[in-house]
């Protein structure tokens, strides 16, 4: 039996940010957004890597607006769609407004994995302006797949023509995946997502094991460039998918070709690698986009980086409560204080 065809979303100009502090420029995009096109790659997402809205002081600010980031890349493509992430909170309909103005085709709404009740009025609204709306559910790994399948029906109720799920943290293992998707095939009639990240190594084989449970949107991106450790690696998930049968209409070389501008161009000496830190997210179970914070508040404190992300993936911290980083330092500092009075 022929697999399906599956579609490919690259979020290299949007999770890429993370990895550079959202600072990429007019030329960055229009060089990799132009690369992609001609690599014939379905899906070019971008933006701030929080998304939509979030250029701030607390989340980095970004060196474009929203608007001049969507201008420049919807100027350099001739045939992939362009696409966008937002996250409740961070963004508004207004900012939904901006992006369907400036030639958007897709927006995605995130929400973390048991509160999928929060994108109801923005996956309405898109679908309002005619645009394909996408639920995402973050932090997926915290949820049984029962309860994940249940969100995603309800996001499809609200509108959502696709739904799925990001492993923010990095922690699955390709079972994990297989009876997630599986779970989610079984309750929704619509496409469904995939978002990989690679703290434990996993993010293509993740990203396989989606596929052949019956996901058919994948996201990866060009040299696995974004949070933390990084994203499935584009250029390597394509060729592997191929080797599995799946259709998927990419021009390898032109692909190669824009992973080699990502490194040159975009990534530089900021290419995702997976060190100690990465590792410990993973098995924490903690969003990557932690690691910049945590590492430098475990140097101001004396503190062992690893000792906090195992505490913040204790209480469970989600994208967005960074200041809890400041209570887990503080417990720690207070429980070493008492040990070396003691002693």
């Amino acid at each position: 039996m022929q697999p399906p065809s599956i579609r490919i979303y690259d979020p290299t100009l949007r999770d890429g940010q993370h990895a550079v502090r959202h600072q990429l420029g007019e030329r960055h995009l229009a060089a990799y957004a132009a690369a992609a096109d001609r690599a014939a790659i379905p899906v070019v997402e971008v933006g701030h890597g929080n998304g939509l809205g979030a250029s701030s002081l607390q989340a980095g600010r970004a060196a474009l607006t929203d608007r001049e980031m969507l201008r420049t890349v919807r100027a350099a493509l001739r045939n992939s769609r362009m696409a966008v992430f937002m996250l409740p909170g961070w963004g508004v309909t207004r900012d939904i407004d901006t992006a369907a103005g400036e030639g958007a085709d897709i927006v995605r709404i995130g929400a973390h994995c048991t509160e999928a009740n929060v994108t109801e009025r923005y996956l309405g609204h898109v679908n309002r302006m005619g645009l394909e709306a996408q639920g995402v559910l973050l932090m997926s790994h915290m949820a049984s797949p029962e309860r994940l399948a249940r969100e995603c029906r309800r996001m499809v109720e609200f509108g959502a023509h696709a739904v799925g799920l990001f492993d923010s943290a990095g922690h699955y293992l390709p079972k994990d995946v297989s009876e997630r998707i599986a779970a989610i095939r079984s309750e929704v009639g619509v496409p469904i997502l995939f978002h990989a990240h690679n703290n434990l190594g996993m993010a293509v084989a993740n990203a396989v094991a989606a596929a052949e449970a019956g996901a058919t949107i994948l996201d990866a991106c060009a040299r696995g460039f974004g949070a933390g450790a990084g994203n499935a690696q584009l250029e390597v998930l394509v060729p592997v998918l191929e080797r599995l049968g799946y259709r998927l209409g990419i021009d390898l070389y032109a692909l190669l070709d824009a992973a080699e501008l990502a490194e040159r161009d975009l990534i530089g000496a900021n290419l995702p690698r997976i060190d100690q830190l990465s590792i410990v997210s993973g098995l924490a179970g903690v969003f990557s986009g932690f690691k910049s914070r945590v590492a430098a508040i475990a140097g101001e404190r004396g503190l062992d980086a690893r000792d906090i992300f195992f505490e913040l993936g204790r209480r469970q911290v989600i994208a967005g409560q960074e200041d809890v980083i400041y209570d887990v330092a503080d417990a720690l500092m207070n429980g070493k204080m008492r040990r070396d009075a003691d002693e």
